[in-house]
């Protein structure tokens, strides 16, 4: 194929839309997002074989399975899978010969342009589709990678002049999670029951729904082709091996994990619910976004962790609580990615340090993203309200200190450049009352 002009001016289009009628926003149509959806309305395909791998163009979901024979060579196949693991392992030359062919079909009078038929079979209007999962998850594993984050939290459990622990600034500190509760965004999340101390000053817990449920502004991201167990992954070997990235909220349920996280750390306070958003968009895409973190200077961080290269994102993201009866989410967090302290590569290439083998679609979440502007920029509500010392004002005349239920948690990245902007679609999800309190 001939090379195709992959600069920004040519290969987005800027214009207002919504998505299922909640999105509002520019779509940015060549970012090339991958996803998993399922085709439910023209009857094309029967049920069981209607879910296909995408992609999106103008407001249209572009099935891939239907262009396999003008993709790369070296795909084919990969699109006739029920989710993205075969394209994901395929590795970054793939990924970027895959993403040009589709933008060369989509520019020039390439075949796609000259073939109605093939057209008619692989576009589908945005709101007729239903998003699944990208991927098959087999691992995942959540991080504690904001500085302000871990230092609010310090601040608030234990001593505000030694906020971080001593290994924090020495190393990305992660926890292993449950990789069967990640959901697509849309899925209802339901209140979870555990052992609950009752009164702040209570020695023995009782079985009751949790009080003090809470979001998490994150992003995750997918690895791709992964390592051989035993072979740890050098830092740039991590950051090639990185497919892309989504928006994430991982639930917390906080007077739950305040019982029972000494000494393992979370666990049932984590493992009821992480949501994701349906589009992974592909680090290419992300390219133009890359930036330089906080500096790591002191303390001088360990040979194989360090790096002179850009390697976080400036990705807008906000979150908002859509209460019963209002009419669109109030947002209460505005943060960006960039504030993050260790790097999405820093964390895979320490995941990887003693041996442990990275699968093609593993899941990594990056933890809390804060700021530093105040409660605002804070990605949690234990932030935002000081560990439910504050309240947070509704529109509609009523307070938040934790998620109620009834609400909507929304959550929405993008990246914006110069005339354009790379959306990562929404990341929504409503908490259902515990049967307990039913």
């Amino acid at each position: 194929l001939a090379t195709p002009d992959l600069s920004p001016s040519a290969l987005c289009s800027r214009e207002p839309g919504r998505v299922k009628g909640k999105w509002k926003g520019f779509v940015f149509f060549f970012s090339f997002f991958f996803f998993f959806f399922f085709q439910a309305e023209d009857g094309i395909r029967d049920a069981q074989e209607s879910r296909g791998l995408g992609d999106v163009y103008k407001r249209q979901v572009v099935d891939l399975s239907v262009l396999e024979g003008i993709l790369p060579v070296a795909c084919r196949g990969a699109f006739m899978r029920p989710n993205l693991n075969a394209f994901m392992a395929l590795g970054a030359e793939a990924w970027k010969d895959t993403r040009a062919a589709l933008i060369y079909q989509f520019t020039h009078d390439a075949e796609l342009q000259k073939n109605s038929e093939m057209r008619e079979a692989a576009l589908h209007p945005i709101d007729s589709v239903t998003m699944h999962l990208p991927a098959q998850i087999g691992d995942y594993t959540d991080f504690y990678a904001s500085r302000e984050h871990a230092t609010n939290v310090g601040t608030m459990f234990r001593d505000p002049n030694n906020a971080l622990l001593p290994n924090w600034l020495h190393i990305p500190v992660g926890y292993h999670g449950r990789a069967s509760s990640v959901v697509v965004s849309g899925t209802p999340i339901t209140r979870p029951a555990g052992q609950v101390l009752p009164t702040p000053d209570a020695k023995v817990p009782d079985h009751r729904p949790c009080r003090l449920l809470d979001f998490e502004v994150e992003l995750g991201f997918f690895v791709g082709t992964g390592n051989e167990l035993g072979e740890p992954m050098s830092l740039a070997q991590a950051k090639a091996s990185i497919f892309g990235v989504v928006v994430m909220n991982d639930w917390s349920a906080r007077d739950i994990q305040k019982w029972e996280y000494v000494p393992l750390g979370p666990f049932g306070a984590k493992n009821f619910g992480t949501t994701i958003s349906p589009w992974v968009v592909t680090m290419e895409a992300l390219a133009p976004f890359q930036c330089h973190g906080p500096a790591q200077e002191e303390p001088k961080l360990l040979d194989y962790l360090q790096h002179d290269d850009p390697q976080a994102l400036d990705i807008h993201l906000t979150c908002g609580i859509q209460g019963p009866g209002m009419d669109a989410p109030h947002t209460v967090c505005t943060t960006n990615a960039s504030a993050m302290y260790y790097s999405m590569a820093q964390q895979l290439c320490h995941h990887s340090l003693t041996g442990c083998n990275m699968r093609p679609g593993d899941l990594l979440g990056t933890g809390t993203i804060s700021g530093d502007s105040g409660p605002e920029s804070f990605g949690s509500m234990l932030e935002i309200s000081w560990k439910g010392t504050r309240t947070v004002a509704m529109p509609d005349g009523s307070e938040r200190k934790f998620i109620k239920n009834g609400d909507n948690v929304v959550m929405r990245g993008a990246c914006h450049g110069d005339g354009y902007t790379i959306g990562f679609g929404e990341c929504s999800g409503l908490v259902l009352p515990n049967p307990l309190e039913q």
